[in-house]
């Protein structure tokens, strides 16, 4: 099992949601979040000056069982793209186990339901 963590662009956020849904990746953890980055760069939205650094991001957490891994990323990476500084980032981690509390289901049983 793999733990991918993103963080993107918060207008992303719904496309990011949707592609994932398309290739079968139906939880994950979210939340609003702020962080600095080495980046300087200034942007202009309807008069109003922004600096990237300061771009509202949302932070993905999903662990997902490793034949999920890179559909996953794909799903990422095609849908948070804008090609501008400040897209985001990716990171991959492993999961050493995963434990369902309803039944005691370990692994990537733990992950999905069976039918």
């Amino acid at each position: 099992m793999k733990k991918i963590e993103a963080i993107i662009r918060k207008t992303k956020f719904e496309e990011v949601k949707s592609t994932l849904r398309e290739k079968g990746i139906e939880f994950f953890s979210y939340w609003e979040a702020r962080g600095v980055g080495m980046a300087r760069e200034s942007r202009v939205y309807r008069g109003i000056i922004y600096d990237t650094s300061t771009i509202e991001r949302i932070f993905l957490s999903i662990v997902v069982r490793d034949i999920n891994l890179q559909p996953t990323i794909d799903a990422i990476m095609e849908s948070a793209v804008t090609g501008e500084v400040g897209d985001g980032k990716i990171f991959i981690s492993n999961i050493e186990e995963g434990i369902r509390i309803r039944t005691g289901e370990k692994g990537d049983d733990s992950l999905f339901i069976k039918d």
